[in-house]
């Protein structure tokens, strides 16, 4: 028993001096982060275990947005302009979210050396990617009977389609429309980073990331009509991160 007491005092002593000399320690950390891609926005939550002074397991859970380059949000005026539509993205067919569940390693490159420092470390993981369709919806108003709908554009809507012109949209429909017609597309994603984390204190988590990542789906998504449709999206990205260590 006493042996294990010298033993525990030792390690902390020695995570005490690591601290002291700038050096990352810890046995567990939570990371909340939100991001901005070169083809959307999402934000991730991300639990951390320590294996040794430059490694740890990492494992995340993050939900993203992904948006076509060619999406363009336009707002209607109506007479002195007072009066707007809601906005809509013209020739959007679908909005598209994916839900990423991965795990990997953080790799410590470079120590603060005080606490005034920047700790460098290398971020790589990968894992499973689920898509989430949801079809996107408009408001038109009909040039015959001038009745105002709420359609939306695609191959299996061709009586509506020569409605969706851009004479005759009068608004989007925001984020009512679409949810009990999600359509799911399994995939795959990778992920590598470089973390800078510049708190002054251990126990704390504030950093900046920027990085790589590349994700492909079992099916092509259709997300801008006229347009090619993808199922290997390559981005680059750039995030903040908060959190706690213990």
């Amino acid at each position: 028993r006493e042996e294990r007491r010298e033993e525990r005092k030792e390690r902390i002593n020695a995570m005490i001096r690591q601290e002291e000399e700038g050096v990352l320690v810890y046995n567990r950390q939570t990371v909340f982060g939100v991001q901005l891609k070169s083809n959307g926005y999402g934000a991730f939550l991300e639990l951390g275990r320590m294996k040794d002074r430059y490694k740890s397991n990492i494992y995340q859970i993050e939900i993203a947005e992904i948006k076509h380059p060619k999406e363009l949000k336009k707002v209607l005026t109506f007479g002195s302009g007072i009066f707007s539509s809601n906005p809509f993205i013209y020739g959007k067919e679908n909005y598209f979210y994916t839900v990423r569940l991965g795990t990997g390693q953080s790799r410590r490159i470079g120590d603060k050396g005080n606490k005034n420092g920047v700790s460098i470390q290398a971020v790589y993981l990968g894992g499973l990617s689920l898509g989430l369709q949801r079809p996107y919806y408009v408001q038109v108003q009909d040039p015959v009977t001038q009745d105002i709908r709420e359609i939306k554009y695609g191959s299996g809507i061709a009586s509506d389609s020569s409605l969706f012109e851009f004479g005759q949209i009068t608004g989007g429909t925001g984020l009512r429309r679409g949810w009990n017609e999600i359509k799911i597309n399994p995939g795959a994603y990778g992920k590598l980073g470089l973390r800078f984390d510049y708190g002054r204190f251990n126990e704390s988590v504030s950093a900046v990331e920027i990085g790589l990542s590349a994700e492909f789906f079992s099916k092509k998504i259709p997300m801008m009509v006229r347009n090619d449709q993808k199922q290997f999206f390559f981005n680059a990205y750039f995030a903040i991160e908060f959190g706690r260590r213990r």
